[in-house]
């Protein structure tokens, strides 16, 4: 979901560099608080992030819990400890504890089929469907692309229910095949999110609040923004619109509460943290230890890739990594790491756990930046790891820098030859070819109308989805949404008949940077009307 899906390139390319070291000795000395401040300052102005929340828990304590910046750059409130963020897919790790919390009840095993609780649960392959485990919703396994569908509840304007979500998992095609690769998915989350409602008779909301978030004192935390107890001291998202970080429309969306709809605080997530590390000090856990063994267990491989030469010394000698039941699993300089990571519109979050340090730093954020809650984390686990002299704010500046530079050339090209495209355009350009209903199985209706002489899109039942419609090569148009805020311009690909009417649409993001969960690619839009829509 960075956002749900986010540019997590941290994430998803797990960096690994020579084998140096075994386990790390780790440190006796305490946190220099003063240093994270500095570290914390140094980033916000380094990713114009308005405001951030740290917390670090050890050893059953929490050693630091406070509040950066601001909460919005329109009130000028300041962060502090109780502030609530949007904690996004953070909040997938929550999904799966209730799962397991239903598993030790004996009303759920996690091999289950799914289609014994939803029976009309179907997937684009029947012998998926068949063969599909409560276990491969948790996964990202399922052979469905990146991100797939995540346009029916990402922007928030979408109307689409639960009941949608499951219908349409049967029209997306895979893209390899079943429990064979890694690819990030939100709607088996939404779909776990059904199972837990199913089997335990409460809406999954009702039972991660009462089964998880009131035992843990977590009493300022809710399962949506609507459902907040105080909604007060609240950050507003921020996002970059034209060049500019500016306030973002709330994600305001239910649907996707399983996946990533949860609001908290650095001071509610460190009981979160301290029950699942354990250890004097620490809060009752909630799960029994094989549960929680199971949560945090590999189930998906994920790649590891060499670090680069140049910041050898910020290896974490990383040899493994994998997905487990809603965290992420890794080896870091000889220990086990359980982490996650949450992007919704406007802000971004990050929880790492080193269970066998009984330490967990929780880092969240009121802007888009991955780079941001990376640099800052990791400076913390540097301490704990024993490594000194490391410069993580820079390297995150470097290797940001580094990926923007080439995307930045290659859509600034895009838009030089729109832009050259317009020159040659006449005065009252003719796009009835384009316009016309056309229609997607899963998103439903997308309207081609004329506004003047402009050519726009908008999808009918996600109506955030709108923009203008701009040539770019032969058939191949540009989509410039009206919404600034969401940084996903893309390519609009027609196809003609014979008559050289329009008959079908292909989409995809013209950055490579672009939010995973704009799934444009997932479309297959077929036009199926060819009288002139009305201008919107």
């Amino acid at each position: 979901m960075i956002r749900i899906g986010l540019l997590n390139i941290f994430l998803l390319a797990v960096l690994v560099g020579p084998a140096v070291a075994q386990q790390a000795v780790p440190p006796t000395a305490p946190l220099d608080v003063a240093a994270v401040d500095a570290a914390v300052a140094r980033t916000l102005k380094a990713f114009n992030v308005p405001g951030m929340a740290v917390a670090v828990v050890k050893d059953g304590k929490v050693v630091m819990s406070k509040g950066y910046g601001v909460s919005s750059l329109k009130t000028q409130a300041p962060v502090d400890e109780n502030t609530l963020f949007g904690i996004a897919s953070n909040t997938k790790a929550f999904t799966a504890a209730a799962l397991g919390l239903l598993v030790e009840e004996g009303k759920l095993r996690w091999d289950d089929k799914v289609t014994e609780h939803i029976p009309e649960f179907k997937m684009y392959d029947p012998y998926v469907t068949a063969e599909f485990t409560v276990r491969d919703l948790l996964t990202h396994r399922s052979g469905m692309g990146l991100g797939a569908g995540d346009l029916m509840f990402f922007p928030d304007s979408a109307d689409f229910t639960v009941k949608d979500v499951i219908h349409n998992l049967r029209y997306f095609k895979p893209v390899s095949s079943f429990r064979s690769k890694f690819d990030y998915d939100n709607n088996l989350y939404i779909v776990a999110g059904e199972v837990v409602g199913r089997v335990s008779g409460q809406s999954w909301s009702t039972f991660v609040e009462t089964r998880l978030l009131k035992p843990l004192a977590m009493n300022r935390s809710s399962t949506s923004f609507s459902r907040l107890p105080e909604p007060t001291n609240v950050i507003d998202g921020h996002g970059s619109v034209d060049g500019t970080v500016r306030v973002v429309r709330r994600d305001l969306g239910e649907m996707i509460g399983p996946a990533g709809g949860m609001y908290s605080s650095v001071a509610d997530l460190s009981k979160w943290a301290m029950m699942l590390l354990g250890g004097p000090g620490a809060p009752a856990s909630l799960l029994k230890p094989q549960t929680q063994w199971e949560l945090w267990s590999p189930q998906t491989i994920l790649p590891v890739r060499p670090f680069p030469a140049a910041y050898a010394a910020f290896s974490y000698n990383t040899h493994f990594s994998a997905y487990g039941l809603g965290w992420f699993l890794r080896d870091v300089r000889g220990y086990k790491e359980v982490s996650h990571t949450g992007g919704e519109i406007g802000m971004v979050t990050k929880v790492t756990l080193l269970p066998e340090l009984h330490l967990g730093i929780i880092v969240l954020t009121n802007q888009e930046s991955g780079a941001a809650f990376e640099a800052v984390s990791n400076t913390i686990v540097d301490h704990y790891l024993g490594m000194t002299g490391l410069d993580n704010v820079k390297l995150m500046v470097d290797l940001t820098a580094a990926n923007k530079s080439g995307d930045d050339k290659a859509t600034a090209a895009v838009w030089q030859q729109v832009a050259a495209a317009k020159k040659k355009e006449p005065k009252r350009p003719d796009y009835k070819p384009f316009v016309g209903r056309y229609h997607d199985a899963w998103l439903g209706d997308v309207d081609l109308y004329m506004q003047g002489n402009q050519l726009w899109l908008k999808s009918v039942r996600a109506p955030r989805l709108v923009g203008q419609v701009l040539p770019y090569r032969g058939s191949t148009f540009v989509v410039r949404w009206k919404a600034r805020s969401f940084n996903a311009d893309a390519f609009a690909a027609f196809t003609l008949d014979e008559m050289g009417q329009a008959s079908s649409i292909k989409m995809k993001p013209i950055s490579e940077l672009t939010d995973f969960s704009y799934d444009f690619q997932d479309l297959d839009l077929k036009r199926v009307e060819q009288a002139a829509i009305p201008a919107k």
